[in-house]
């Protein structure tokens, strides 16, 4: 049986990642900043109560990383599977429209959330996902490019530098863009060695959650997914990874973005 953890998992996307996970048959801990302001995590918990796990996790304070990753260590004693799925369009619910409207706290707010936050879930995890069983994701056939576990970063087509060409949103395009060469050095870091972690950013599409609201009038049709479309989608591309993927880009279609 796999064990995962989904990162930010009251709403949206990581909620839905937990239903699915469940439903696939894995054990799933699910961590986020006010688990008792979560009522559908927690009606989850109730209907799954032993394969669902809660932990409190604030991904902006290491310390709550690494209490939680001794938390897990202490009961599984792997991971087999980690998606860092919370993500903040910017503290003011808005993306910056023009040069105008950044400041430094939103900026370094931002980039706290999305990019420090997946990174410093990395360091603390990586040793569970060392550990892991190789049964997410599909095995490469010659042993030296076998893996341990999957570390699935949630990223945006708006961190891509070649493919921007409207402008506007710098913390969230900035922050997503790090995240991104973020998880290209970790897919070299822990590619190394016999216990090797496959590292993929990977685009939802836009999705139907608190994130994207303030836009919807501006997407075309038929091109906003449900969180259940988009979440299938994403769990059909990590069910396909093999070792070979690791370090890749894609979209919610299993199209490799540009970085």
């Amino acid at each position: 049986m796999s064990t995962s953890l989904v990162q930010g998992a009251s709403r949206g996307l990581g909620l839905q990642f937990c239903k699915s996970l469940l439903d696939k048959g894995s054990i799933v801990i699910a961590t986020c900043r006010n688990p008792e302001n979560a009522s559908n995590l927690q009606n989850l918990r109730q209907q799954n109560s032993e394969k669902l796990f809660i932990h409190r996790l604030d991904v902006t304070n290491e310390e709550h990383v690494a209490q939680v990753a001794s938390e897990v260590q202490a009961k599984f004693g792997k991971l087999d599977l980690l998606i860092n799925s919370a993500g903040l369009l910017h503290p003011s619910g808005r993306g910056e429209t023009s040069l105008k409207d950044v400041t430094p706290k939103g900026i370094l707010d931002t980039f706290s959330t999305n990019t420090v936050g997946p990174l410093v879930m990395a360091k603390h995890f990586m040793p569970l996902l060392q550990k892991g069983s190789g049964n997410i994701g599909t095995q490469h056939p010659d042993p030296k490019n076998q893996h341990k576990a999957v570390l699935v970063n949630m990223s945006a087509k708006v961190g891509s530098i070649t493919d921007n060409g409207l402008g506007g949103w710098y913390s969230y395009r900035m922050s997503k863009a790090a995240l991104n060469m973020a998880n290209k050095n970790l897919s070299i870091e822990l590619g190394r060695g016999k216990n090797k972690v496959i590292c993929v950013v990977l685009h939802p599409g836009t999705v139907d959650t608190d994130l994207s609201r303030p836009y919807h009038k501006n997407v075309p049709e038929g091109k906003l997914f449900t969180v259940e479309y988009s979440v299938g989608c994403l769990l059909k591309i990590i069910d396909s990874l093999s070792y070979l993927d690791t370090g890749k880009y894609y979209s919610w279609d299993h199209k490799e973005l540009p970085f």
